[in-house]
């Protein structure tokens, strides 16, 4: 008890410190001029205080207090916050300051706007927002935010990540944690690495500092926030979420929790869906053919919409209920596939993932459901696994795209749950080829037939376009080959190959005026289609290592010809280039009236350290600089 109220006082004094600091913190000209450079905002003072009181009942203290410099700078206000029937705001307030620390006005509870947290594909929700409706009219301006929010979910504690975006400094910003219930507090520290992170960390009770950080700028190619970003992540052993209670300290217990109190007996359908894919399956003895037919019917005969309702916010509504409805949110989708997988006696397995661009990992030595954000399926195949996005309507069966691939996941399985890792679609996976007629025309004109094979990621960024309308094809082409001027796309044919997972484009296109006629002389480009414009931004104090997310191999084949009354003056010459980043290599092959221009180019996949930058920059003006390549045609006397 002593311990208890020994962090309680110094978490008190150290709150009533930080708050003698407050007006200071509202004048604009008391930020220190380091934190100023490349900064849109600064956080003066940022507090979160979080007390667990019971198995269900955990209060959330927050205090921002931000100075924003300039107009991009508004987005770190941040006045806003999420409630629900289970998470009750009792106290919120937003203060707003001139630069000389002069209130300008000041929003109580019923002057924030009360809005949906979703938007209109979700089919119904009891998550809102609160947000504060302030138009600066000059800058610098000062805002202070607080609230207080009460809630009986302790599954999932707020972490802490005081860095989270670039162009913001920290002054200072607190972090402490009291589980006055004594439920087995437990918490990782990540990334801390270089940063002056001060704790005062006890049994029970968790305290954090960083002070004075200056804004970081985005950097071309560096790691995902996750990866570098100091961090802590914290959970209680005890817990109850809406009304469940649960213990778990670790990846296995979660899933074993998340089986018997989630997903168990919300697996039954209709007798007459289970006739029906019985009899879609029947004769078939291959379990992942049967598997595939199961995907198909989903994809066919259900949509996604969100739910995000209480506990639908982690449990799917029931297999039956979608059946019914032919609608679900990836929870509901993706058991509602499952159960008609276990109906034609197909293992499959409900699996968190945290999805999005950014590629991140499941922490395995940190379980808490604060991490994923997704639910795909898992269908084991001998020793590898099967991922389906059950949400989708159009990807191929065993394909998942970049939304979910090449991370850890929670697999939640019978015989124990466990930590895997869904595809990685990297180097030669992610494949694409060009071969191209071109004719050359004397008045510079071009026209090109052409067919275009992609496969991995390539084939995920392209199938796509087969549902667009012809004005958004033509708007993609002139975009992808911007660099084309006068494009036009005389006809297209499309072959989206779902077993292969191959995309292939047929098209014809001709341009205008695409070479450069000068006197007697025709200057071309002959990498019509395939160039590569990206050049990494110069970087003289990089700070950050230098990552390659997935690698890819692109080849070109275009076969050109002389144009009639010409002849060759000057050919580029040959290019092979090897590194630890890649290969690049052009060929040009003259052969009777024709040249034939070959590319290859491919990017490994890796992280370097920032001291590789420069090197692999250059790597990639070389190859800026290799696709500029012209041949010279000259008029015959």
């Amino acid at each position: 008890m002593f311990k208890q109220l020994l962090s309680l006082s110094l978490f008190g004094l150290l709150s009533l410190s930080a708050y003698s600091q407050d007006e200071d913190f509202l004048k604009a000209g008391t930020i220190p001029l380091e934190l100023t450079a490349h900064a849109n905002a600064v956080v003066r003072y940022e507090d979160f205080q979080i007390n667990i009181e019971s198995q269900d009942e955990m209060t959330i203290d927050y205090t921002r207090v931000a100075t924003v410099l300039n107009e991009e700078g508004n987005k770190e206000v941040r006045a806003i916050v999420g409630y629900d029937k289970f998470r009750k705001i009792r106290k919120i307030e937003g203060v707003v300051f001139d630069e000389f620390g002069n209130e300008i006005k000041k929003f109580k509870k019923r002057d924030f706007i009360d809005h949906s947290a979703v938007d209109g594909s979700t089919l119904y929700s009891d998550s809102r927002l609160l947000y504060m409706p302030y138009m600066p009219i000059r800058y610098p301006y000062t805002v202070k935010f607080s609230y207080e929010i009460e809630t009986p979910n302790t599954l999932a504690i707020h972490s802490w990540m005081p860095i989270d975006d670039y162009f913001l400094s920290i002054e200072k910003s607190e972090y402490s944690i009291i589980d006055n219930a004594h439920l087995g507090l437990r918490f990782k520290e990540k990334n801390f690495g270089s940063y002056d992170i001060e704790n005062n960390n006890q049994p029970d009770a968790l305290h954090y500092e960083i002070k004075n950080v200056q804004a970081l700028k985005p950097e071309d190619l560096s790691p995902d926030f996750e990866n570098f970003a100091p961090e802590v992540m914290a959970a209680v052993t005890k817990f109850q979420y809406y009304k469940i209670n649960g213990q778990a300290t670790d990846w296995k217990e979660f899933g074993d929790w998340i089986q018997k109190e989630l997903l168990d007996g919300r697996d039954e359908i209709s007798q007459e869906t289970k006739q029906k894919v019985l009899e879609l399956t029947a004769g078939i003895d291959d379990p992942i053919e049967r598997a595939k037919r199961i995907y198909e019917f989903v994809q066919n005969n259900t949509r996604y919409i969100s739910v995000q309702v209480g506990i639908g916010g982690n449990q799917p509504i029931p297999a039956s209920e979608v059946d019914q409805l032919k609608y679900g949110d990836c929870k509901g989708l993706t058991n509602y596939t499952k159960a008609l997988l276990e109906a034609v006696n197909v293992d499959s397995f409900y699996t968190v993932v945290e999805a999005g661009d950014e590629i991140i990992d499941l922490d395995d030595d940190f379980a808490s459901l604060a991490q994923g954000n997704h639910i795909i399926l898992g269908i084991p195949n001998n020793e590898n696994m099967i991922w389906l996005d059950c949400t989708s309507q159009i990807l191929p069966f065993g394909f998942i795209g970049d939304f979910t691939d090449n991370r850890k996941v929670l697999t939640i399985k019978p015989e124990g749950s466990e930590i895997l890792k869904t595809t990685a679609y990297i180097n030669n996976e992610n494949h694409q080829v060009m071969n191209a007629t071109i004719k050359l025309n004397s008045d510079a004109s071009i026209e090109a037939e052409m067919g275009i094979k992609s496969t991995g990621i390539q084939y995920f960024y392209r199938f796509p376009i087969e549902r667009e309308s012809d004005d958004n094809i033509l708007k993609f082409y002139k975009n992808y080959w911007g660099y084309v001027n006068n494009l036009n796309i005389v006809s297209k044919k499309y072959f989206n190959d779902k077993e292969k997972i191959e995309f292939v484009e047929d098209l014809k296109l001709n341009a205008r005026d695409y070479a450069a006629k000068n006197g007697e002389r025709i200057i071309f480009i002959p990498n019509i289609f395939g160039r590569s414009t990206f050049i990494p931004e110069r970087s003289r104090n990089r700070k950050l290592p230098l990552v390659i997310q997935r690698g890819y191999v692109d080849e070109n084949t275009f076969v050109a010809n002389i144009p009639e009354g010409y002849e060759i003056e000057a050919l580029p010459e040959n290019i092979s280039i090897n590194n630890e980043f890649g290969d690049y290599s052009v060929q040009f092959v003259p052969e009777g009236n024709t040249i034939t221009y070959k590319r290859k180019l491919f990017i490994k996949k890796g992280e370097y350290p920032k001291t590789k930058y420069n090197a692999y920059r250059d790597f990639r003006k070389k190859i800026f600089k290799g696709d500029m390549s012209k041949i010279v045609f000259k008029k015959t006397n």
